[in-house]
């Protein structure tokens, strides 16, 4: 694609992603980093995990978000005794045609919002897993491929951890965005209050389904030098040979480095990130601005990082700090 070309597909796709936002915030008076992250993870083609207390509006800002783009939602509550099958359907006996037919489950749509994720045993997890690895599910002997765009939004409450399971790190890998939801400020609280009493707009169409694959075909040819390419790249080997980067300090609270998905994943999210900037280019601050919703799920902690308080973002804090672009 010509560069002038790609210049004003991008300036389009500048102009009705904004329109979603506007959209969005209709109903969703904050969580403006919420919203971005979950259009950056629609366009890049991924799916993101949610963190924080019930109560913040993720699964309002999810449905309206849905409802602006003209596609499909499902919800879905894990709990302890959830079965895969409760996720993915099964397949049902007609003793009057002596036959079996599918009956199919919620994960048979374009948004899947998975509440508290980690309240599901492991055999679910797998199920969801193959949906969220290869968009597809099998059912019994057969398989079926899921609708185009398709996303699973999972929120987990880092507060109650009674009667939950840790997902496993292949599965935390497979979100290419992890996002911590906050709290609104004293203004917006007062909104919020405000807006639950008052008639708000209906949310009006802006994009098909057909249009998030256009722009998500488009977004790929966003320009990425070979200057971000080793910027990545040595951002990902500092957190596997720390000490090759002179960070042996945070050598010990690492268990397990990022893995070449991470690579991936943020070289995506960043062409997303030019591309709501208006941009047809990755600069390396779309980098920094991502690094901490795609890698801090993905670093392993040790021991030692549990007993000295150390968190996931403020390895990443060291990592940008220390990491240059050559």
């Amino acid at each position: 694609m010509e560069k002038n070309i790609l210049n004003e597909e991008i300036q389009k796709f500048w102009e009705l992603a904004n329109n979603l936002r506007k959209e969005i915030a209709k109903k969703v008076v904050w969580q403006e980093t919420l919203i971005r992250d979950m259009i950056v993870a629609l366009f890049a083609g991924g799916h993101i995990l949610l963190e924080w207390a019930p109560g913040l509006a993720k699964t309002l800002t999810i449905d309206t978000m849905s409802k602006a783009l003209d596609t499909g939602f499902k919800r879905i509550q894990f709990t302890p005794d959830l079965l895969p099958s409760d996720l993915v359907g099964t397949k049902i006996y007609n003793p009057a045609k002596w036959d079996f037919s599918t009956k199919f489950g919620p994960i048979f749509t374009n948004f899947l919002l998975t509440d508290e994720i980690n309240r599901a045993p492991s055999k679910v997890q797998s199920a969801l897993l193959e949906a969220m690895a290869e968009k597809q599910v099998t059912i019994g002997d057969e398989t079926y491929k899921l609708e185009a765009p398709f996303m699973v939004l999972a929120t987990q409450n880092p507060i109650e951890q009674e009667g939950t399971y840790t997902l496993p790190e292949a599965q935390l890998d497979r979100f290419l965005l992890k996002t911590i939801v906050v709290y609104p400020t004293e203004f917006e609280e007062i909104q919020i209050m405000k807006n639950n009493f008052e008639k708000l707009d209906e949310i009006q169409k802006v994009l098909s389904k057909s249009d998030i694959i256009k722009y998500q075909d488009l977004i790929k040819k966003v320009y990425c030098d070979d200057k971000i390419f080793n910027y990545v790249r040595d951002l990902v080997f500092a957190t596997r040979e720390p000490a090759r980067f002179g960070l042996e300090k945070i050598a010990a609270y690492i268990s397990y480095g990022l893995s070449p998905r991470a690579s991936i994943a943020v070289i995506a999210w960043a062409k997303v990130l030019a591309a709501l900037d208006g941009r047809s280019f990755v600069i390396p601050e779309d980098i920094k601005e991502m690094a901490y919703p795609v890698f801090r799920h993905r670093i392993i902690m040790s021991y030692d990082a549990i007993a000295d308080e150390v968190k996931t973002d403020d390895i990443i804090k060291i990592l940008l700090d220390n990491v240059k672009v050559m």
